[in-house]
This record gives structure tokens, sequence and C-alpha cells, in this order.
């Protein structure tokens, strides 16, 4: 099997993306409804349910109910977070047919179509659907990031970094994507010697960054509140978070059996991180490092906007 070359600008682009598009996701529907902290897992006698049962327990689900956007909606984010885009843009599609007022059903269909893509462009299909996320809502803060991800890689840079700014001045200081949308922006900047520091310097100070471990894993992950997860799935929040390392578990699976991706080390290492687990994602830079050789330098420099150690 061949290296997947990966473009330099595209994955220093989505090594970033990989960091921001899931705190893009998180905000848009918990924002809205803030949900209470859940304990982190203990020990119990009750089995907990892996990530493929859990998948399949939603698509039983909504077997029974297939028309409930919101399952639709949860189902598109379990695949997402294994690592199934294709499927992922499937579920997400049917919740925005059956939503098509929801914005954030939209915005989440774009960019699983994004990643299900080749990586070269934004594919027609997901700019399509990034564009009915902005009628629907102009603020829509995945979607108005994708906007910029694809004037980018049409060689627009400085309206991707216009388009940037503008996401982050109507942003909170608290929003969770406030500092990686930074950090996207000075990797384009100086990539195409663009000056953005007094623009830089005149935002908004970040707030405090969140503790990281089980409970923060979660938060930065896309997809429904932990009320709305339980009612679906039944299940208490401490197997929620369970699921939640099953998840990353899984998708470190996947990526032993198809190390070929760039991107999904990223979203590994960056999960990895956010669950207090700075070994596993020090180990998983180099094995994405020696499957993906050709993009060393830009692994690295990902590695080391998210604080992997020795990176």
């Amino acid at each position: 099997m061949t290296e997947k070359t990966v473009p330099a600008s595209r994955l220093a682009l989505f090594a970033a993306a990989a960091i921001a598009i899931v705190a893009v996701g998180v905000a848009v529907s918990r924002n809205r409804s803030p949900a209470p902290a859940a304990p982190v897992a203990t020990a119990s006698a009750t089995p907990q349910p892996d990530v493929d049962t859990m998948i399949s327990s939603l698509e039983a689900k909504l077997k029974a109910d297939p028309n409930n956007p919101e399952g639709w909606r949860m189902l598109g984010w379990s695949f997402f977070e294994t690592g199934k885009f294709a499927e992922a843009a499937m579920a997400y599609q049917k919740a925005a047919q059956l939503a098509p007022k929801n914005a954030e059903y939209w915005s989440s269909l774009g960019e699983a179509l994004v990643l299900a893509g080749s990586g070269e462009k934004i594919p027609a299909d997901a700019s399509a659907a990034f564009r009915k996320a902005l009628a629907i809502d102009p603020k829509d803060p995945r979607a108005r990031y994708f906007t910029g991800v694809e004037q980018d890689m049409a060689g627009r840079h400085g309206e991707a970094i216009d388009t940037w700014f503008a996401l982050l001045k109507d942003s909170p200081a608290d929003a969770p994507w406030q500092a990686d949308v930074r950090k996207t922006i000075e990797q384009v900047a100086g990539k195409e010697k663009i000056d953005v520091k007094a623009r830089l310097a005149a935002l908004k100070p970040l707030a405090p960054a969140a503790p990281a471990g089980p409970a923060a894993a979660l938060n930065g992950i896309p997809g429904p509140t932990r009320e709305q997860m339980a009612a679906a799935s039944q299940l208490p929040s401490g197997q929620q978070e369970a699921m939640v390392r099953g998840m990353v578990d899984g998708l470190a699976a996947k990526l032993q059996a198809d190390p070929k991706q760039p991107d999904r080390w990223m979203m590994l290492i960056r999960s990895r991180m956010m669950l207090g687990q700075g070994r596993e994602a020090a180990q998983a830079l180099q094995q994405a490092i020696a499957a993906n050789p050709g993009s060393r330098d830009d692994l690295i420099q990902a590695a080391r906007t998210l604080g992997v150690p020795g990176a």
C-alpha cells in the first residue's frame, strides 16, 4: 500500500480543523442547553456497551421511529466519531431532510461530507449544505469555519482569514473553538506570508482553558447533550463517559488497520490529549509519522499546538 499523500497546506489546515471542527460542533448543540457535568465512570457490575452496540441500539430505535431527526443526528455523530464519515453523512442527510430548517443538521452534514471526500477540495454537496446552514442561521460557526476552509483551498487566503476573524469576533471568549481557529489563522497566514499580528492582538483575550479528563473530552465532541444521549440510549451518564473512551479506542483500532490517514491520526491525538492520555497521544503521533513519513513536519506542527509530550 502506498502512502496517502496529503498536500502540506491541506494537512496543516485540517490538522487545525481536527481540533477546531470538533469544538465548533459542540458549541452549536450544547451552548443552547448546557448539561451538567457527568460523574467520571466507575467500575460497576453492569456491563458497559461498546460503540458498535451503541450504534446498533440507535439504528434499532430509528427503524422503529424513522421520523426522529434527533435520532438521526445522534447516529450521524456516533458514525462521525468512529471515523465512518460517509455513514455519518447519510445519517445527517436524514436529519436535515426531516428538519430542513435546522442549521446545525446542515452544517453537520457538510462537515461529514468534507471528511468523507478526497480532501483535495470541498465537495460540491458539502458546500451546498454549508450554504443552506448559513441561509437559516448566518451565525452558524461550523458553516462559517468551513466557508473559510473552502476559500483557503481555492487560493483566496486573505478572504479565508477575514472569514475566520469575523467568526472569532462574533464568538464569546470562552467559545471552545477560539484558540484553535486562531491557530488556523496563524498557520495559513504564516504559509502565505500574510501579516496578522495586529489583528490577532486586537482580539478579545482568551478565557481560561477548561480542565481535561473524561468529562472534558465528551464536552469537546460534537453531538447531543448528555440528556439527549441518555434519552436515546438509556445509558447512565457514567456509561456515556465509557462510551466516549470506547469511541476513541475504536478510532485507534481503525487506524491500526488503515494508517495512511494523517487527518484521522490528528483526530485521535486530539482526543487522547483531551482524555489526559498524553503518553498514548505521543505514541499515536509516532505511529502516524511512521505510516505517513511525507507528512512528518505537518503532523509534528499540529501535535505541538495540542501540547503532545515530546512533539
